[in-house]
C-alpha cells in the first residue's frame, strides 16, 4: 500500500512538472488572436452567412418519407 503510494505520488509530480513546462501566453494576447481568427474567417461561417443552398445545410429538417 505504501508503495502504490509513492508511485501515485511520483506520477502526480511528473505531472504537475509537465504541466509547469508549458508555454504561457496572457490571456489579452490569446483574446487578440481570437478576435483577429474569427475576423479573418467569419466570410466562410456559415452561422453568419448562412448556407449557398438548403441542400449543404446539415442542420435543416428533414422531410418525412411516406
Amino acid at each position: 500500500m505504501v508503495v502504490s503510494n509513492l508511485q501515485q505520488q511520483r506520477l502526480v509530480t511528473e505531472q504537475l512538472r509537465r504541466e509547469a513546462a508549458i508555454k504561457r501566453m496572457p490571456v489579452s494576447l490569446a483574446v487578440k488572436d481570437i478576435i483577429k481568427y474569427i475576423t479573418e474567417h467569419e466570410q466562410d461561417d456559415c452561422l453568419l452567412v448562412g448556407f449557398s443552398s438548403q441542400r449543404v445545410n446539415p442542420f435543416r429538417e428533414k422531410t418525412p418519407f411516406f
